[in-house]
């Protein structure tokens, strides 16, 4: 028989013979497998329920329901058990046709336990390779979801499908729009819709260093190369051979390094600074510019054959503003991203704080929206975001205010108090010292809305 298994395995022995169940019982539990034995077909479903099993070992002739009639029942209740089949000589063309209907293998009796336990072990192997197979899909899905665009505006829809359709091919890919819409989120969507998508993505963001600091960032060095380095360090390129290489900001590089960036896109090739190897990589090129980088390539700051080589299929990401009725779903997601990481039961925003939200322009678009629910979500009393928990500078824009007039203090506070209250109108009239009427006359002024 086979060693003992460090991660035990569970089997099921189903035989209407006492011997049988306990000869099989005793070796496999020797060989460190969890087992157990049912002396029938209904006794064995009734300890489907202790599952799952790895493994059934069923006999064909059984009193009642046969071997094959269990089988499929075994399947119906977990579709990934493995099945074997015991059988007597004179029942082999039954044990063939439940190969064909998905058993494993089969053994005929007299049984011989070292060729029982190559095949049960065989068996254990293929299930834990299948496993694996759809743990691994399972988790190729997941990165697809985690990458998701949030969204259902025209717009993001037409962005989506650009980024499906370009995702099945190894075209370099430009993304265009301005800071904060997102343009690494789709840069990931694309990578992990992508046959590149086991491989990593390499983010750059060529725009946050020097130019000395981007070449070793990018082509890596070696040791001595420069004062500092003290090891050898491989750069990005490197690092993405197979997969993906997203070049933030790429508007920003300077001429110098134009000229080398250009030359490692064309021929795949490069070598480390201070070093004189050739390293080749297989890589694949998205990058990404908030840049006009026509007007760049007119006044010569921006090379013209790189804008070509990079210019191959071009996403344009609207900002935020131009599509406003994301925002709400937005919202939403990040409301749900924070309350999970903060442990906070705010299950929802409030009318009037998602109007002021809808209203907004968002210069910095989805960055700026993320921030402004982080902090929000900080602040928020249980069970959801009130509009007083925005910034000020979000009302006030939002209601045409000046961020520091007096009417954005005094609008918040008059909210503030109506919230605490419930919308009590005359206790939130006596706290803020006003009278009725006047207090109807500023919620209509500041356009207040109850939750």
């Amino acid at each position: 028989m086979t060693e003992k298994k460090s991660s035990p395995q569970s089997i099921l022995i189903v035989d209407d013979e006492l011997i049988v169940r306990e000869s099989l019982t005793k070796w496999f539990r020797q060989d460190g497998y969890r087992v157990e034995a049912a002396e029938d077909a209904n006794h064995a479903l009734k300890m489907m329920k202790e599952g799952p099993w790895d493994l059934a070992l069923l006999d064909i002739k059984m009193p009642g329901m046969s071997g094959l009639e269990l089988q499929k029942r075994l399947k119906e209740v977990d579709k990934n058990i493995g099945i074997i089949m015991i059988t007597a000589f004179a029942s082999v063309e039954s044990a063939v046709q439940a190969l064909k209907e998905g058993a494993f293998d089969y053994v005929t009796k007299p049984i011989d336990p070292d060729h029982l336990s190559h095949i049960v072990s065989n068996a254990l192997n293929q299930k834990k390779i299948v496993e694996e197979n759809i743990q691994l899909r399972e988790q190729i899905s997941d990165i697809g979801k985690a990458t998701e665009i949030v969204g259902d505006s025209q717009q993001i829809h037409k962005v989506i499908e650009l980024a499906k359709t370009v995702a099945k091919t190894d075209t370099t890919v430009m993304l265009r729009g301005e800071s904060g819409t997102g343009k690494e989120l789709i840069a990931r969507a694309i990578h992990a819709n992508s046959d590149r998508r086991y491989f990593p993505i390499i983010a750059v963001n060529c725009g946050a260093v020097t130019e000395s600091l981007l070449e070793s960032e990018l082509f890596g060095h070696e040791k001595g190369a420069f004062t500092g380095a003290q090891y050898r360090r491989k750069g990005k390129f490197e690092l993405a051979d197979g997969g993906t290489i997203f070049l933030d900001e790429i508007g920003n590089i300077s001429q110098k390094m134009q000229v080398q960036l250009l030359r490692v896109i064309e021929t795949k090739q490069f070598t480390r600074v201070g070093g004189s190897d050739v390293i080749s990589s297989d890589f694949r090129v998205i990058c990404a510019t908030n840049r006009d980088l026509e007007a760049a390539v007119k006044d010569g700051s921006f090379r013209e054959d790189l804008y070509y080589r990079l210019n191959v299929f071009t996403v344009s990401i609207p900002p935020l503003r131009e599509r406003r009725s994301d925002i709400p779903l937005l919202a939403e997601y990040f409301r749900g991203k924070y309350a999970a990481i903060m442990h906070k039961a705010v299950t929802e925003i409030n009318a009037n704080a998602m109007d002021i939200l809808v209203q907004y322009d968002w210069p910095g678009n989805v960055r700026e929206l993320e921030n402004v629910l982080e902090r929000a979500m900080v602040l928020a009393v249980p069970p959801a975001i009130q509009s007083s928990e925005l910034p000020f500078q979000l009302a006030s824009k939002a209601h045409g205010l000046q961020a520091d007039s007096l009417a954005v203090v005094e609008r918040a506070q008059v909210e503030m108090i109506l919230n605490r209250t419930g919308w009590n109108i005359s206790r939130s009239a006596d706290i803020l010292d006003i009278d009725r009427v006047t207090l109807y006359n500023k919620i209509t002024k500041y356009g207040l809305k109850r939750p």
